[in-house]
């Protein structure tokens, strides 16, 4: 079993990634197991790539260990790709979900629902050392709701809607949203990566 740190204190982030690498041969540790819990890093980045990459970075060289580092976002066309690489910190630094939420309804006020168009984005390295490392990115496609809806998940999962479901992605199972998201397919496209890597 191959120990790989993920970048991220997310503790829904982790949840996912465990939950859908767990095929591979990849014990997956938080920064906290690895004594990284107090680690901010900086992402700069203006792209997920970027900053996939600068977190993947940032925790491999403090610990020498095969690091993760994703970054994923909301892209909505009506609002020309925002709220983007600013997703978590869209209504400020605070990182809050609800006040996030409450600014994209508001910025979509009177706005169609066949104009509400946007996709989650996500974007994994896996870094094995500075030189060595792979990128897969993973998209899925849905609408901004109108209202929030449902209780699972986090961020602006209630308020996408997929529409071949009928549904926000909070009123998905665990298991119905990981077999369709962002992360998953990014996630997918990794392991074909380490397949083929051997």
């Amino acid at each position: 079993m191959k120990e790989v740190v993920l970048a991220s204190s997310n503790p829904h982030k982790i949840e996912e990634i465990y939950e859908i690498l767990k095929t591979l041969e990849y014990k997956i540790l938080s920064m906290k197991e690895v004594g990284l819990g107090d680690m901010d890093i900086v992402e700069d980045g203006d792209t997920f790539e970027a900053n996939s990459l600068i977190k993947a970075k940032a925790v491999y060289e403090a610990t020498k260990m095969p690091a993760i580092g994703d970054d994923s976002g909301l892209m909505v066309d009506y609002l020309n790709g925002e709220p983007g690489v600013y997703s978590a910190r869209y209504s400020g630094e605070d990182k809050n979900y609800a006040a996030n939420n409450e600014k994209l309804l508001k910025n979509l006020e009177g706005v169609p629902m066949e104009k509400r168009g946007a996709k989650f984005v996500t974007v994994i390295t896996l870094m094995f050392s500075p030189e060595d490392y792979v990128v897969a990115r993973g998209e899925v496609h849905g609408l901004i709701g109108e209202e929030l809806k449902g209780s699972n998940g986090f961020g602006y999962d209630p308020l996408f809607v997929v529409p071949e479901k009928g549904k926000t992605f909070a009123e998905l199972t665990s298991d119905e949203k990981n077999s369709i998201s962002h992360r998953a397919n990014a996630l997918v496209k990794l392991q074909e990566i380490l397949k083929e890597r051997g």
